[in-house]
């Protein structure tokens, strides 16, 4: 059978020919020149008895001999090529453990999971939903993905992403209790994923931390509470990352043009011994592409803006604006509240 097959740089010069249509083309992919490009197509042209292209006019056309030929050679390059990867692939096969904070879990990299195990079948994930930074430590764990201030001994950890925080409310709660103002937030129920202090953050930013407040409920951590708020059960803090695609989807809506950094970010870390190995480092390394792959909402963007306008004002004049955030969202997609005219910062 091997006798039969025709030569393997002929072949290459004839598929690199077809597919950028002129010989000067395939000449400069392959790094050869144009009379080797010319040479090779002959010598397959000889060993086939057929001519494989139509001479004449600036793009070379395939004879129908060509034709037939030239999705055979193209999908057997194509298995070359992949089996050629998968033999200098470092190991990326066997199981790998992360820990990652319960919001993101749920709300970021699982709606994303797809995306590695579709690129490593061979990996096998155990997901656990903790932001204890004691999993650093555990052989039991590979990779961790925390919210805190990076500052963890004898590991390795690099910054994933910072945050901004905002408050989000479900369109069918909102439809029955309005938000108009910050004021109107005494009429909800206030969900906070920590003991308080990221609400009273925000709540600072608006002017408003005197707010007389209705019920609070308080949770364990960011996931339960923006469930809450996706059951319409009152008012909880979002952020950039994991509530960008809540509401993107309309499931949530950000009903004031006012964000706040977050006190902490997002670290990827793992222990310093196994940093290095395969399985480890392709998981990292998919991290931070799946994030840079993934624009952040537009909220962000322009409330950065309001932030810098009002961070610029007089003291004075930042309190008699405390009931002025406009919404940047509604139920209604399609309608959209206008805004008042900017004024501009002092100098």
């Amino acid at each position: 059978m091997s006798s039969r097959l025709p030569p393997l740089n002929p072949l290459r010069a004839f598929e690199a020919t077809a597919r950028r249509g002129s010989v000067s083309a395939a000449a400069r992919e392959l790094n050869v020149t144009h009379g080797a490009i010319s040479h090779q197509i002959r010598a397959l042209e000889l060993s086939f008895n057929a001519t494989l292209f139509e001479r004449g006019g600036k793009r070379l056309r395939l004879t129908p001999q060509g034709a037939l030929l030239l999705p055979a050679v193209t999908h057997a390059f194509a298995e070359i090529a992949a089996a050629t990867a998968a033999m200098t692939r470092p190991a990326t096969s066997g199981e790998l453990r992360i820990t990652c904070v319960p919001a993101l879990l749920s709300f970021w990299m699982i709606p994303r999971l797809h995306q590695f195990t579709e690129q490593f079948p061979d990996v096998r994930l155990t997901l656990i939903a903790s932001n204890d930074a004691a999993h650093l430590h555990s052989p039991d764990v590979d990779v961790c993905l925390l919210y805190g201030d990076g500052n963890w001994n004898d590991c390795w950890a690099k910054l994933w992403s910072r945050l901004e925080l905002f408050p989000v409310v479900s369109p069918t709660l909102l439809n029955m209790r309005p938000l108009r103002s910050v004021r109107d937030l005494r009429d909800h129920v206030m969900l906070h994923g920590d003991d308080g202090r990221e609400w009273n953050t925000w709540l600072a930013a608006a002017d408003a931390i005197d707010l007389q407040r209705g019920r609070q409920h308080f949770m364990s951590d960011a996931r339960l509470s923006t469930e809450s708020a996706l059951h319409n059960q009152g008012v909880a803090l979002g952020d950039t990352i994991t509530a960008g695609s809540l509401i993107a989807r309309g499931e949530l809506i950000a009903p004031f043009d006012l964000t706040v950094p977050a006190n902490d970010a997002f670290f990827v870390a793992c222990r310093n011994e196994i940093r290095a190995a395969p399985i480890v480092r392709v998981f990292i390394d998919w991290l931070f592409a799946a994030l840079e792959s993934d624009p952040m909402p537009e909220l962000q963007v322009s409330a950065r803006t309001i932030i810098r306008s009002r961070m610029s004002r007089p003291e004075a004049a930042q309190k008699s604006k405390a009931e002025s955030f406009q919404p940047i969202s509604s139920p209604t997609r399609n309608r959209r509240p206008e805004r008042p005219p900017k004024r501009k910062a002092k100098s």
